[in-house]
């Protein structure tokens, strides 16, 4: 009798260690892919879905410009199949990327910003820095872009798989598509399409745009008594009351020029990682702020 009422119970164990070798079989199977940005990680994960995983070097809250990678990312790294490297000169790709690549010679490297056209980071009318904003997934326009190349990586390394790397392209294309007429049409008839800003993040959107950022911030350095002085007679001219600063960078001289213009201080993230609902939430501020 005993022996009869165990078998239901062999079975069952049976079944669930068939089901849970299954499981572990499945996420072995997925594809280890590590991105530099968070932006990068939602492009990724959107075009490569159940089938990657997905790792990203520098974390929330801390700037591509000065960040470090761990021993734990750099191990990450030696197990992947695919790097998307952002590939414009940002500090953290021209410093660390060499090395990072180093911790595995078969990695497959995809330049997420291949064939886009570098804008120069204008700061104000007294300055114009010379070289490229490495900011370029802040445009929808160059985001489907990016994810054209990323879908090409996943055919690249997956090509069994393809036809679903390509649908799930399309269906975030459309996604894209919608916001960038979203942007259009909130920003229609905005007479005033000057915005005061720390870091010069935003050139590809404002020229996607039409805008002009005003950046606080030159070259990276903290701005002189004379910089402030020309961001807060330019806030004037232009009835400006906003500025807008990003939470990786020290907000103490955007709240200085904010005081003296009686304005205030509205934090926007170019490195949110839910790209959308963060391009809507800036756009929403930007609107306001033109008003």
């Amino acid at each position: 009798m005993s022996c009869h009422n165990s078998i239901p119970f062999i079975m069952l164990a049976f079944m669930a260690f068939t089901a849970n070798c299954s499981q572990k079989k499945v996420e072995k199977e997925k594809i280890n892919v590590v991105v530099s940005i968070l932006p990068l990680a939602e492009f990724t994960e959107q075009i490569g879905g159940d089938k990657a995983n997905v790792s990203v070097m520098v974390p929330p809250g801390a700037s591509p410009h000065a960040y470090e990678p761990t021993p734990g990312q750099l191990a990450d790294v030696s197990k992947a199949k695919m790097y998307v490297k952002i590939g414009t000169p940002i500090e953290f790709e021209l410093v660390w990327l060499d090395k990072i690549l180093a911790t595995n010679k078969t990695i497959f490297v995809c330049d997420a910003s291949s064939g886009i056209e570098r804008l120069n980071a204008v700061h104000n009318d007294e300055h114009r820095y010379e070289g490229s904003d490495p900011h370029v997934w802040l445009s929808p326009k160059n985001a489907k872009r990016m994810i054209n190349s990323i879908y090409t990586g996943f055919a690249t390394i997956d090509p069994d798989n393809e036809g679903y790397y390509a649908a799930n392209t399309e269906k975030y294309r459309r996604q894209l598509d919608r916001l960038d007429k979203d942007i259009e049409k909130a920003l229609e008839g905005k007479t005033n399409r000057k915005f005061i800003v720390y870091h010069p993040s935003w050139s590809y959107f404002a020229n996607d745009y039409k805008l002009k950022q005003i950046p606080i911030e030159i070259k990276g350095k903290e701005p002189t008594a004379r910089q402030i002085r020309h961001v807060i007679e330019e806030s004037k001219k232009h009835g400006i009351t906003i500025v807008f600063a990003s939470p990786q960078f020290n907000t103490e001289s955007a709240e200085v020029i904010a005081k003296e213009i009686k304005g205030r201080v509205v934090l926007i993230d170019p490195l949110e990682k839910h790209y959308i609902a963060n391009m809507k939430r800036i756009v929403q501020a930007l609107s306001e702020a033109m008003e």
